[in-house]
């Protein structure tokens, strides 16, 4: 029985008038594989990314997740694609443990089960001693930290993520690059556009954008 591809792209492409956004992209990825997108600016990568997301058309060809084609109205679609892309609203007035918290419990319902393993995240992102902090009151490396808390806390088969190393210094790219790792090993599939050696050297492949 053939595996389901977590992610493909069979001749993927974008144009908008005589500018080519992305120029013609094809790869799968299987369940459970961490994948970098690596290659200069303006070259697709975060173009790419979108098209998996449904948030930006393809020229031509075709991208599909979990073997069927992009389509952000199904529930299913949904709840298998998580993504920090573009910016994740977060409320002023709630710390970061209470909204990665309501993330959570949003898509796991509220139990002591579901906190603990909010906590883990919190934990593992290195982010457990600002917990009640707001915010407003952390750094840009640490407001993207919390922001992949609030990508990873919830269930998906893929994560999508653009350049999730910006504003980290060296330590926390490392720990970034051990946690996708050891979430692929588990069964998540992470589609990663960076610029940064380290997530390449963590990751198991790479599609290279001209």
């Amino acid at each position: 029985m053939t595996e389901v591809s977590a992610l493909a792209a069979d001749g993927a492409t974008v144009a908008l008038g005589d500018a080519t956004l992305l120029a013609p992209t094809t790869f799968t990825m299987a369940p459970g594989e961490f994948w970098c997108l690596t290659g200069s600016n303006g070259s697709g990568k975060t173009t790419l990314l979108r098209a998996f997301l449904g948030s930006r058309s393809l020229t031509s060809g075709t991208c599909s997740v979990m073997g069927e084609p992009v389509d952000v109205s199904s529930p299913r679609y949904r709840r298998q694609v998580a993504s920090l892309v573009e910016p994740i609203p977060v409320a002023r007035d709630m710390t970061l443990r209470e909204q990665v918290g309501l993330v959570a419990a949003s898509w796991y319902g509220s139990s002591p089960e579901t906190a603990a393993a909010a906590e883990e995240v919190i934990e593992r992102l290195g982010l457990s001693l600002l917990g009640e902090r707001f915010p407003h009151q952390v750094s840009s490396g640490q407001s993207q930290l919390f922001s992949l808390a609030l990508t990873l806390v919830r269930p998906a088969d893929v994560v999508l993520l653009d350049e999730p190393e910006r504003h980290l210094d060296g330590s926390r790219v490392e720990l970034v690059a051990t946690l996708l790792a050891e979430r692929a090993k588990e069964g998540t599939a992470f589609l990663v556009a960076t610029h940064e050696a380290v997530l390449v050297e963590a990751c198991d492949g790479r599609v290279e954008l001209a």
